[in-house]
């Protein structure tokens, strides 16, 4: 019966985003009711348990959600973002430029969406494509990959921290080894892009011309790199910090100096400090009023603080009932249980086509079983995300925004873009999880 109740649930999520649009709060709450009745909880235990996950979710993530969300926003508006794309360029040189191009997108995606920064980097596939004689199908699938890497892996982006804050991970932790899966994540696409790009012909009626995104707002003018580094690498740096102070053997020892990184390092700070330094390059390269950016950066946490509220109180709602029975694997393997996450994040984000919904309603979904997987270290919780976040990233394909914001920018039709770009992601996430999994035997 339970897991009848759980398939009918996901069902529902599924149907109702990709068939009635349904917004994913709205299916997230109703799948929440949904369960809990089926699961024989009283409706008033139902709403209790809905609303205190709702929470708790959001009392340990929403304010860190939102201050990644104005540091993306003001980095984008500032145009930093293209001066973070071609700092990293210039290092590499024009010789290694799709790879350049690639960590660059890596980079930059890490504060900003990833539908958000193809727009914005998308007219270097040309210029770049002009100066070195590469095809442009070369750049563009470098480019979407390495954006596509660490929005499902490295925070700030909204899913991984979603996901962190419903399995109880440590965020630094998250952090740390969610670059150490990215990176690999992102080469990934780069060598893909180098063998189907040369492969894959652009259609002839495909668009000339790529919006020009490499201009900055008339007021702004360009920053120095190193202020348009430091929003993004401050809170990395402190995060990192406080999880190194934290480990067991405290190489920081236990006195001020642990306390100060505890403080500092803890997210909702850390990111703080990041919203400061983004401010000051707003203040330094904008000879207007940024209130505007400031509105439209909670607009975008908003509904991601919704969206993950909602998962909250769905995981709340499950975890009142024993589900570990529900799946037939070895209840005693970390690695069934790190394959099971990514199995069902796989299948929602390949049904519904967003990353983000796919992350949370997993984690929300996944977070009854860490104890019977034995999942419950702190390696092992980051690593619950991180497969999450793999499954979420297989595949982007025709119900996924990201998937048209490639085509339409890049000039693929529908038949090159799925060998493109689809075929990338599912390579992508199956290194992912391979990488989980082998961090998973080592540690």
């Amino acid at each position: 019966m339970e897991l009848l109740v759980l398939l009918i649930a996901i069902l529902f999520i599924i149907v109702a985003t990709v068939r009635f649009k349904m917004h994913p709060v709205l299916s997230l709450t109703i799948a929440a009711l949904f369960s809990g009745i089926g699961l024989g909880l009283q409706p008033d235990a139902v709403i209790t348990t809905l609303t205190e996950g709702f929470g708790k979710t959001l009392s340990s993530i929403g304010l860190v959600i939102a201050f990644g969300a104005i540091i993306g926003v003001l980095l984008e508006k500032t145009g930093a973002t293209q001066v973070l794309a071609t700092s990293i360029i210039n290092c590499i040189g024009l010789r290694k430029s799709p790879m350049a191009l690639n960590l660059a997108g890596f980079v930059v995606s890490i504060p900003v969406y990833c539908d958000s920064g193809y727009v914005i980097l998308s007219s270097l596939n040309k210029s770049l494509s002009l100066k070195t004689g590469i095809p442009k199908l070369v750049f563009a699938i470098a480019l979407a990959t390495g954006l596509y890497a660490a929005h499902v892996f490295v925070p700030p982006t909204p899913g991984p921290l979603a996901a962190a804050a419903m399995v109880e991970a440590d965020l630094g932790m998250v952090m740390l080894l969610g670059l150490v899966v990215a990176v690999p994540v992102s080469l990934t696409g780069y060598v893909w892009a180098k063998y189907i790009g040369k492969k894959l012909v652009l259609p002839v009626d495909a668009v000339a011309e790529t919006p020009n995104t490499d201009e900055i707002p008339d007021n702004t003018i360009k920053p120095k790199a190193i202020w348009a580094f430091m929003p993004l690498i401050a809170p990395i740096v402190l995060i990192g910090l406080k999880s190194i102070a934290d480990y067991p053997t405290k190489p920081f020892g236990t006195d001020w100096v642990f306390e100060i990184l505890s403080f500092i390092g803890n997210p909702i700070i850390a990111l703080f400090v990041g919203v400061c330094f983004a401010v000051l390059l707003a203040k330094r390269t904008n000879n207007k009023g940024i209130r505007p950016w400031f509105e439209e950066a909670m607009k975008q946490a908003g509904s991601i603080i919704l969206i993950t509220g909602a998962g909250g109180g769905f995981g709340a709602v499950l975890r009142t009932v024993d589900i570990t029975t529900l799946f037939d694997i070895d209840a005693t393997s970390q690695i069934g249980g790190l394959l099971l996450c990514f199995a069902i994040a796989a299948v929602l984000k390949t049904a519904q086509g967003s990353s983000t919904v796919a992350i949370i309603t997993t984690a929300a979904i996944v977070a009854p079983l860490l104890v019977a997987f034995g999942l419950l270290g702190a390696i092992e919780k980051a690593l619950v995300v991180l497969a999450v976040g793999a499954g979420a990233m297989t595949v982007s394909h025709i119900n996924d925004s990201y998937f048209w914001v490639v085509s339409q920018f890049s000039g693929m039709d529908l038949k090159t873009a799925l060998k493109g770009h689809s075929l990338a992601t599912l390579f992508q996430g199956v290194v992912a999880i391979l990488m989980v999994v082998l961090l998973n035997l080592i540690f």
